[in-house]
């Protein structure tokens, strides 16, 4: 068969019922994406003879004799084609990964498509950005600009990788061809993974010598061949943070889909025929499914072997794997004493981080025997750290490489793919591949953590709050990855946030047999934030008070202390010297004011598909806010330890471990350093998140890759400044005149093409004649700083539907310097339109035997652009001591207060409020119809 692609002549015969996307990424092409290989994403989208499809579902035998256009095939490096120009100059991506098939799609719109582009691009899914940077793209609008030396920060620049995202040239994890330069020139092995049947289950016998046999088979893992060393998927600074309770492949299965066999083979179609090969025998145990179950007497315990000192689980007795129980003052009395109280119970489903690519390894030995692992991670040295660990390894015998990461709102912080490759390239010593599949992403990946918080809450008659009592309950699922953090992390800043005499918190995570919970964007917060701000507004309306006035009333300000349980609790969190939270408020209370600019206003209305708005009964509008705060670092210390070195033509290289997902790290590294040097970020070359080739950094996650590794390289950054000035000066000193005191005179001057001192130009070549110029800077990102942050919305809720439609959205932020508002923007609307998609759309499905029942994009709704509103992001003024130049970090912040905001709002329209999440349409309904959701 031979077809065309992006220009090149293609010889080549599919595989029987082989798709276009596996055939064309055979052929090497990789601007070709896999995000869902069921036609719902668009990540795989490619033109046939002009007309867009889905190469995905498209059977790749009918391209015989036919053109096949790419993202990289729309335009050359030097000449793109006009809508790579306009999504790269728009800033129309973040992560990245579905933006090759998001422009290839966009390239077929003629001028009249314009306005039906909500339609055009319903196939084509964008986890990163809510839309807006995308629609600016559509319609030419230019958000990025270039900077003078020396002046990066504070400018929408452009990131450094645009040009090869727009065209899919950019590399992802398995964007590198087997032969490539970190890889070994041998066929590539396939690993493909047996899951278990059952929620709850002993394998008393396995037998796998049917798959062995299979033509193709390398080998067949099981429980026999574990290392039997216990771990956490979740990655932390501390590993002792987590507690010790995986392994590898273990015998007893805690929840559906984990791991029975594994198989290694040339090809996944082999590897997974052989998964259909082993014969297990399974001796069923009894499962729970209830957190609240799981906590009572007699339930069956997930982990009942282990114990609290040696695994560090709070409870194996009880399936808990933490607890917090705490009070400060007497929440009771303050409550029987209160001029209005409050109670209630709020409960927040599954989510899935929906990252468009899906968690993937490729490993093998490189020519001195080390253990090489190029995969998908927001952590490549914990990664390092834990792989070496678990299986008897010298960490400098283990390289772990992380290429552009294509999504990971902190799904990424998890270990759910090295160790098995490990084990396999271990056990074959070849190249070995595993590649989640999306169903995998649903089905055994970590989701955000469910939960139940109830909220008691007590007052004065004029608002003053008394009485602040959360009792929280959390499903952390079969693994306790994450579930202590989550649950210390929830009940913190939503509670310290205010002042209130009596608190008193409870808190416990619970194991259970369904599949495991982990890290999600905001860390556990905007659970129980849904619940507090709901629970604040529902406050408000029994005092007749402005919602924002009982807020200022009761919020920190500076001195007062963060107080969760204990007031003499010493903590390194600080917001006395950058506090915005006043500045946050007064901005979306304003921006909401009915008599605001009309014009502004309506042009944030999103073009909807569905009924249309009017002033019938049939539609019920309403107002509402919440706000929420947030640590801009990890506790307990997150580290980065960074290079930054003159290079020949007047670049700069520096080194630094954070991995770039999206949260536009590497763009803002680039502005720091470029300040600190006078110079440009274009000149800026950034290696990065590869445990070889940089030094040690804790990882991209808590905000933490622009506070702790960009304060560190601008650190080394000045030092350098001060080395090439130095240099420079010992040069020119004996032609330079002296003041009396015996200083040069002249000042010394550091640009882009040298150093002038005086009238004495020295060319950076003459500077590294005498050996390299390298400065180091380090960051252990303690103390750390507050963030704050204030959403409010207008709902119309339609009555006869339950539908929520979302009229306008604005976020104010405290993020202290803006080193980029464009980026800046693009995180907060990214943040928010996540947020608007798990309040309004998305669950991830069990069954009540812990079976997921949403395991596609079909049946789990992630917004597609017609659903998302543009979120109106201001910004407060503010500086910080501790962030460099005076930022905050702003990746997690913007997506907590969204669902408190838009259920106020419900609450506002209907009369009724919601305690539940997601507000489906159905809920919605009964909640307007019957008073109940």
């Amino acid at each position: 068969m031979r077809f065309d692609v992006d220009g090149h002549r293609h010889d080549a015969d599919p595989q029987p019922g082989q798709v276009l996307r596996t055939l064309l990424r055979d052929q090497g092409v990789t601007a070709v994406k896999k995000g869902c290989d069921s036609g719902d994403c668009g990540a795989c989208s490619v033109l046939v003879d002009g007309d867009p499809v889905h190469s995905c579902i498209y059977p790749a035998h009918r391209i015989d004799g036919r053109r096949v256009t790419t993202a990289a095939g729309l335009g050359t490096p030097d000449a793109p084609h006009p809508v790579q120009r306009a999504f790269a100059d728009a800033a129309a991506f973040q992560c990245g990964f579905c933006t090759a098939g998001m422009v290839v799609t966009a390239s077929t719109f003629g001028p009249d498509d314009l306005a039906d582009h909500h339609r055009r691009l319903k196939g084509n899914l964008c986890r990163c950005t809510g839309y807006r940077a995308i629609e600016d793209a559509l319609a030419g609008v230019v958000n990025t600009t270039c900077a003078a030396p020396g002046d990066a920060v504070g400018t929408s620049v452009r990131a450094p990788a645009a040009a090869r995202i727009v065209s899919g040239r950019e590399e992802y994890t398995l964007d590198v061809p087997p032969t490539g330069d970190v890889m070994s020139t041998e066929a590539l092995l396939h690993l493909a993974v047996l899951g278990s049947p059952h929620a709850h289950a002993r394998i008393t016998a396995i037998d796998t010598t049917a798959a062995e046999a299979l033509p193709g088979v390398h080998a067949v893992l099981t429980w026999r061949d574990d290392p039997g060393v216990l771990f956490s998927t979740g990655r932390h600074e501390s590993r002792l943070d987590d507690p010790d309770d995986t392994l590898v492949l273990d015998r007893v299965l805690r929840f559906r889909g984990q791991r029975v066999a594994a198989v290694v083979a040339d090809s996944v179609r082999i590897a997974e025929q052989a998964c259909a090969l082993v014969e297990v025998t399974y001796e069923v145990l009894p499962s729970v499914h209830d957190a609240d179950a799981a906590r009572a007497p007699g339930a069956p315990l997930v982990h009942g072997e282990k114990t609290t000192a040696e695994h560090r689980i709070a409870e194996p007795g009880r399936n808990v794997v933490a607890a917090l129980h705490g009070e400060t003052g007497d929440v009771d009395a303050a409550l029987a004493t209160a001029a209005a109280t409050v109670e209630g119970t709020w409960s927040t489903g599954r989510v899935s981080h929906a990252a468009l690519e899906t968690h993937a390894t490729r490993g093998r030995f490189d020519d001195e025997g080390r253990l090489v692992l190029r995969t998908a991670t927001q952590v490549p040295f914990l990664v390092r750290d834990e792989i070496a660990r678990v299986f008897g390894l010298e960490p400098d015998r283990v390289r772990v490489v992380a290429k552009r990461v294509g999504g990971g709102f902190g799904g990424k912080q998890e270990l759910l793919t090295e160790d098995l490759v490990t084990l396999a390239v271990l056990r074959t010593g070849r190249t070995v591949q595993y590649e989640f599949s999306r169903r995998d992403e649903f089905t055994v990946a970590p989701t955000r953590h469910p939960m139940r918080v109830r909220v008691r809450l007590g007052a004065t008659a004029d608002g003053t709050l008394t009485a602040l009592h959360v009792d929280q309950s959390m499903d952390t699922g079969a693994y306790g990855n994450h579930g202590i953090g989550v649950m210390f992390h929830s009940v913190s800043e939503s509670v310290a946030v205010y002042r209130c005499a009596n608190k008193r918190v409870d808190a416990e995570s619970v194991y259970t047999n369904n599949l495991p919970s982990g890290a999600f964007r905001g860390y556990g917060l905007g659970q129980v934030v849904f619940a507090v701000e709901s629970a604040m507004d529902e406050l408000a309306r029994r005092l007749d008070l402005d919602p924002f006035a009982l807020r200022r009333r009761n919020v920190v300000v500076p001195g007062d202390p963060l107080v969760v349980t204990d007031p003499d609790e010493e903590t390194d969190l600080h917001f006395d010297g950058s506090y915005g939270l006043d500045q946050c408020l007064d901005l979306v209370q304003r921006a909401l004011t009915p008599d605001a600019d009309t014009a502004a206003r309506d042009a944030l209305l999103p073009r909807m598909d569905g009924p249309a708005l009017d002033d019938s009964a049939d539609w019920a509008y309403g107002t509402g806010m919440a706000l929420a705060a947030i640590a801009t670092l990890p506790p307990r210390g997150h580290h980065a330890h960074v290079t930054v070195e003159l290079t020949a033509g007047g670049r700069y290289r520096i080194g630094v471990g954070t991995a770039e997902f999206g949260n536009g790290t590497t763009t803002v590294h680039t502005q720091l350093v470029a300040t600190a040097l006078g110079t440009t970020p274009d000149r800026v070359d950034v290696h990065q998140s590869d445990t070889d080739a940089t030094r040690y950094d804790t990882g991209a996650f808590g905000s933490a890759g622009v506070v702790v590794a960009g304060k560190a390289l601008y650190a080394a950054a000045t030092a350098l400044r001060e080395q090439v000035i130095a240099r420079a000066l010992t040069l020119v000193a004996d032609a330079t005149p002296r003041t009396a005191s015996g200083v040069l005179g002249p000042a010394a001057v550091l640009g882009v093409d040298g150093v002038r001192v005086g009238d004495v130009h020295v060319a950076f070549e003459d500077l590294l004649a005498d050996g390299p110029l390298v400065a180091h800077g380090q960051h252990d990102g303690t103390p750390r700083s507050l963030a704050f942050t204030v959403h409010g919305v207008r709902v119309a809720v339609h009555r006869p539907t339950g539908e929520v439609r979302v009229l306008q959205s604005v976020q104010a932020v405290d993020a202290g310097t803006v080193l980029n508002p464009e980026q800046l923007r693009g995180q907060v609307e990214g943040g928010a339109a996540q947020a608007m998609g798990s309040t309004l759309y998305e669950e991830v499905v069990l069954d009540g035997a812990g079976r997921v029942t949403t395991d596609s994009f079909r049946n789990y709704r992630v917004p597609k652009i017609s659903d998302v509103p543009a979120t109106q992001v201001l910004f407060a003024e503010t500086h910080d001591p501790l962030g460099p130049l005076g930022a905050k970090s702003m990746s997690e912040a913007p997506y907590n207060p969204v669902a408190p905001a838009v259920a106020n709002a419900v609450r506002d329209a209907v009369g009724v409020r919601p305690y539940r999440l997601p507000m489906t349409r159905d809920r919605v309904w009964a909640l307007a119809e019957e008073g109940t959701c």
